[in-house]
């Protein structure tokens, strides 16, 4: 039976605070295990390493590998970062809990950022349905979407932003749904926003 992992990229005895970084990926028949060598998993890489560097040994930057490819109706990817948050606050105790996450990693992040403990949410080309809703309350929110995306829609994104009250949309000109055109610029948004946040409601 396949559960979901938790891969460390890095993490100081004691942080200041969690980061989570969500994949996305298609569904495929079978509903088959995440492989850690999958694309869209290898795609979040660079991303975390980015936000443990800028972290400055203050952050724990844990990569979450879902329980199932895309998204299964009995067990979606939200079951999967409330599985790790439980994980985070039995590791290192109530600690403030940002989400970062592409594509469908994108959209669990958002309607997993209601759950107890989170601080801050990044969707980077989220695949979203406009219906989509979280009550995200207090919640840091940054919504960054390439112009160019072809298999998420950026309206769709833009939508879902424009009912947070926080939330921030912030387009990339040109970029693509993989990340590749531009990458720089959504991993900058990204650890900018979520360190930003974080550490900003933690005292020195």
């Amino acid at each position: 039976m396949s559960t979901a992992r938790l891969v460390t990229t890095y993490a100081p005895a004691r942080p200041d605070a969690v980061v989570l970084v969500l994949h996305g990926g298609a569904s495929r028949p079978g509903s088959p295990a995440v492989s850690p060598a999958q694309l869209s998993v290898l795609r979040m890489v660079p991303v975390a390493r980015r936000i443990a560097r800028a972290g400055r040994g203050r952050v724990a930057v844990l990569r979450l590998l879902n329980t199932h490819r895309g998204w299964d109706a009995s067990h979606t990817p939200v079951d999967d970062v409330a599985w790790a948050l439980a994980q985070v606050r039995e590791r290192y105790g109530d600690v403030p809990v940002g989400l970062v996450g592409h594509s469908l990693g994108g959209r669990a992040a958002l309607l997993a950022g209601a759950l107890p403990g989170v601080r801050t949410v990044v969707a980077l080309n989220p695949w979203v349905y406009p219906t989509d809703r979280a009550d995200l309350t207090g919640r840091d929110v940054l919504v960054v979407h390439g112009t160019d995306d072809r298999v998420a829609s950026p309206e769709r994104a833009r939508v879902v932003a424009s009912a947070i009250p926080s939330a921030t949309f912030l387009p990339v000109e040109g970029g693509k749904h993989a990340m590749l055109r531009h990458g720089s610029r959504f991993e900058r948004a990204a650890t900018d926003f979520v360190l930003s946040s974080l550490l900003g409601c933690v005292r020195d």
